[in-house]
């Protein structure tokens, strides 16, 4: 099967976390981490660095990559390995783009509602600051047939 390689990021500053509402395209109408595609001749991290800063206008300062997420959609023929990573200083003011409208929550209020299925899953390891892994299946983007979530160590060959 064929695998795709994409990047998420969560900025998480002083007690609250920075998600945007993503405007277009897959997965439109939720709130979301930034990322996207690792462009070919690009590194994970310089991709993820990339991302945060064209749909979010903010320059990751700590970037640190704490989980790999790999998701399949029962209709599509490749999988999706997210590299997430955990932001916690950034430079810039965190402004609206094309795709995607920025806000932050505090971590009682997290719209998980109004996100995919998983992050609730994995999203209270990250801002815990724990290392993660998991799997998700979907039957589509709101049936999440079965996941997997487990906490792994901060030198984990994934994180590498």
């Amino acid at each position: 099967m064929v695998r795709k390689i994409l990047t998420l990021c969560i900025v998480q500053h002083e007690g609250i976390v920075l998600l945007g509402m993503k405007k277009r395209g897959f997965g439109a109408g939720r709130w979301n981490g930034f990322g996207g595609k690792v462009l070919s001749g690009e590194t994970i991290e310089a991709a993820a660095r990339r991302e945060l800063t064209e749909e979010a206008g903010i320059a990751a300062e700590d970037l640190r990559k704490t989980g790999v997420l790999t998701f399949r959609f029962v209709q599509e023929p490749e999988l999706l390995d997210v590299h997430v990573f955990r932001v916690t200083a950034f430079s810039g003011t965190p402004s609206e783009t094309d795709e995607m409208r920025p806000k932050w929550f505090t971590l009682v209020h997290i719209p998980y509602r109004k996100m995919w299925p998983d992050d609730s899953l994995w999203l209270p390891l990250l801002l815990t600051g724990k290392c993660f892994r998991g799997f998700f299946h979907f039957a589509d983007q709101d049936t999440l047939l079965r996941q997997e979530v487990a906490e792994i160590a901060v030198n984990h060959p994934l994180l590498t």
